[in-house]
């Protein structure tokens, strides 16, 4: 029995960490500037990097043939082409494609076509201010979300559009003939459920900020960060489907509160009457069941300029003394006063009469999941920032990767979820959501959309000397074992305030055996079940020993057997469990399994 204990403490440990999947670190690009490391592509042909450096100007190519060991191979200087790199996607046809602004932001960018090497290929005019390119699966189209951002003044506040450009007859053919703009004059007079700035048609105000892609290259959708709108696009007709408001988090429901305030020192995560605009950065799709799903990181982001802002505390308002007859109390800077919401022009009068009714804020401070139509299906409510406080209370809501500015975003957006990407390992589906201001990666095992599971957190928080290595991830890029270049699941998170790139192995842990000694895999039945669960080694003729744990290691039965043996689990409350069976003789041979209970 002393020989199974060590290994059974370390399956404890693993599994606090993670439940189904396990993260390694394989290595790290550092520039170490800020901005140097934004957005990642990568290439399997030459095992390089792809990297926009805003730091330098550039795009950096990082071989990672040994990703332990990241060797910076070259640039590309985009001051060339224009003012600067915002994205770069890779074609995975011998070239990739970067979005670079105009010298003036508000004019026309580009889309510049590289080969592998970073030679220039070709280049085509797109829309005001190319924020972010993606390749359709079929590797037929290049599309761009390009955001028509204002000037600081905000006199001049270009039309924000879409573009499509036909590269199916090779890149270096790609000339006007192959560009699509899709713009928004056709756009309804208002949406439900969006922002808008007062004055302004949507066909100027719609900034298109990120877009995602459907598996068979018929969808996509677009979207429009301030404005909290989806655009979706049929991408066989290239044209508009239909524009649609995300609406509104509330608050005030149980599990879905936030801490509101950065001036008590103290994590304090409430219900609160107030309602949250969704306002994604990054967008991704996926596929179940035929179905497209899309899953957004829900940043928020407000227009903060000289000439204009939306920017106000709700101190500031003058609420309405009907809805809010405690006002007094209620914009204290302990309670809601020093939260960043809406000015009364853009939201929150909905009566006209000047005062405030409903208080709004940005972001909803968490992940969601979107049908193909653009209706809500699951919202991660206040689990992130209730992980944070329950497990890394030090660097909750935190600035910069410093526990000593913990508490620091409250008033603002919080953790500030903004990059995501989805991977596919074996057949589950599994969200990586980078949270900006907090630092690290939320993970969630999304294979059912309307009930995911947390699965891992991925961070490098050092409680010690208070700060992380990596901080602000701004650009993730999931490459499945499949279609990379050394056979393993990696996760590439490019950290813009760190100015690093680091590579993470991911390994599904229960699709395969974790020690391979075991050589007749188990079955474990019914799954789920509500009472009895029976297990059975098979052809496995050989004495076993079973661990029952729940999902945060805490064993709750063992057992010895051989063959067959039955568990009752009609007393435990219902939910995930794990199954570990180990070779009674030989406790190096081990498999893991996943019971749900209900």
């Amino acid at each position: 029995m002393k020989s199974i204990l060590p290994l059974l403490c370390l399956l404890i440990a693993q599994f606090t960490y993670a439940q189904n999947i396990s993260v390694t670190e394989l290595g790290r690009y550092t520039d170490g500037r800020d901005g140097a490391c934004e957005i990642s592509a990568y290439d399997s042909t030459t095992n390089q990097l792809i990297i926009t450096n805003a730091a330098s100007d550039s795009i950096d190519m990082v071989d990672i043939s040994n990703p332990s060991m990241p060797m910076h191979m070259g640039g590309i200087d985009v001051t060339l082409y224009g003012g600067g790199v915002n994205s770069v996607v890779n074609l995975n046809n011998g070239y990739f494609a970067a979005a670079i602004e105009a010298v003036v932001k508000q004019d026309s960018g580009k889309v510049v076509f590289f080969d592998q090497t970073g030679a220039y290929v070709n280049e085509v005019t797109v829309g005001h201010l190319p924020d972010m390119l993606t390749v359709t699966k079929d590797g037929n189209k290049v599309l761009v979300a390009c955001e028509g951002e204002p000037n600081d003044a905000y006199t001049i506040d270009p039309e924000g559009s879409i573009v499509i450009i036909d590269i199916s007859g090779g890149v270096a053919a790609v000339n006007t003939s192959h560009v699509k703009f899709l713009t928004f004059t056709d756009a309804p007079t208002t949406i439900a459920g969006s922002i808008q700035k007062p004055g302004t048609t949507l066909a100027e105000d719609l900034e298109p900020e990120y877009i995602a892609v459907n598996q068979t290259s018929t969808l996509a959708a677009v979207a429009c960060q301030e404005n909290n709108v989806l655009i979706l696009v049929d991408l066989t007709a290239d044209t508009i489907l239909t524009y649609k408001g995300l609406g509104f988090k509330d608050h005030s429901v149980v599990g879905n509160g936030f801490d509101a305030t950065n001036t008590d020192g103290i994590i304090n995560i409430l219900t609160q009457n107030v309602k949250g605009v969704y306002q994604p950065d990054a967008i991704a799709a996926y596929s179940v069941g035929g179905m497209t799903y899309f899953v957004s990181a829900n940043e928020g982001d407000g227009r903060d300029y000289g000439g204009y802002s939306s920017e106000t505390r709700i101190k500031n308002l003058t609420l309405d003394s009907m809805a809010f007859p405690t006002a007094n109390i209620l914009q204290g800077d302990n309670f809601l006063g020093r939260l960043k919401t809406f000015t009364a022009d853009v939201i929150g009068d909905t009566d006209g009469d000047g005062d405030v009714d409903e208080l709004y804020s940005y972001g909803a401070r968490s992940f969601s999941i979107w049908d193909e139509t653009g209706n809500l299906i699951w919202d991660s409510g206040d689990a992130i920032e209730q992980y944070i406080a329950a497990n890394h209370p030090a660097f909750f809501n935190c600035n910069d990767g410093l526990a000593s500015k913990m508490d620091n975003r409250s008033d603002d957006k919080g953790p500030e979820p903004e990059a995501v990407a989805i991977g596919k390992i074996g057949n589950r589906f599994y969200a990586f959501i980078g949270l900006e201001r907090q630092g690290g990666i939320m993970v969630y095992d999304v294979t059912n959309p309307n009930s995911p599971i947390f699965e891992a957190f991925i961070n490098n928080f050092d409680a010690t000397s208070g700060t992380m290595t990596d901080i602000a991830p701004e650009g993730l890029v999931f490459v499945p074992a499949a279609e990379s270049h050394n056979g393993k699941n990696m996760l590439i998170v490019s950290n813009e305030v760190s100015g690093t790139t680091t590579i993470y192995e991911i390994v599904d842990l229960l699709s395969s055996v974790m020690v391979s000694a075991i050589d007749a895999k188990g079955s474990v039945y019914p799954n789920p079940t509500s009472n009895e669960l029976t297990i059975e080694m098979d052809s496995y003729n050989k004495e076993v020993q079973y661990y029952l744990t729940n999902t945060v290691g805490q064993q709750i039965e063992q057992g010895v057997f051989m063959g067959t043996t039955t568990l009752s689990l009609g007393n435990l409350s219902t939910g995930m469990y794990y199954v570990t069976i180990q070779d009674a003789t030989n406790p190096s041979s081990v498999w893991t399994t996943k019971v749900v209970k209900n």
